[in-house]
C-alpha cells in the first residue's frame, strides 16, 4: 500500500502560476497527476516514469507547453508546476501511482492522493 499526500492548489486569478506536490510514501515506477472539474470526468494531466536517467514525461495536450511534471532525485515526490493558467484548469487535481510501463496516460493506477482545489479566476 503506498500513501500519497498532496500539497499546494489554491486560488489564482488567470495568467497565474501554481505549484502542486505530491509525496509518495514508497518510490514507484511513475507518478501522475488527474483532474476533474465539475460535472465532468476525471482527466489525464501529466505524468512521469522514473526510468533510471532522466525520466520519460507525458502531458495532455490541453497543457502542454504551460505545465511542468518533475521528480525528486529519491523518485518518492512528485511536482506539476503550472503556468499560464486558465479558467478551465479549474478541478480537483489528484496524484496517483501503481502503474503498469507503458500505461502512463490511461491506466489503472492502483493508489490516489487526496486531491487539491485548483481555481483559476477570470
Amino acid at each position: 500500500q503506498v500513501q500519497l499526500v498532496q500539497s499546494g492548489g489554491g486560488l489564482v486569478q488567470a495568467g497565474g502560476s501554481l505549484r502542486l506536490s505530491c509525496a509518495a510514501s514508497d518510490s514507484t515506477y511513475a507518478m501522475g497527476w488527474f483532474r476533474q472539474a465539475p460535472g465532468k470526468e476525471r482527466e489525464f494531466v501529466a505524468a512521469i516514469n522514473f526510468t533510471p536517467t532522466t525520466g520519460t514525461t507525458f502531458y495532455a495536450d490541453s497543457v502542454k507547453g504551460r505545465f511542468l511534471i518533475s521528480r525528486d532525485v529519491a523518485k518518492t515526490t512528485v511536482y506539476l508546476q503550472m503556468n499560464s493558467l486558465k479558467p478551465e484548469d479549474t478541478a480537483v487535481y489528484y496524484c496517483a501511482t501503481g502503474v503498469a510501463p507503458g500505461r502512463e496516460r490511461r491506466g489503472p493506477y492502483s493508489y490516489w492522493g487526496q486531491g487539491t482545489q485548483v481555481t483559476v479566476s477570470s
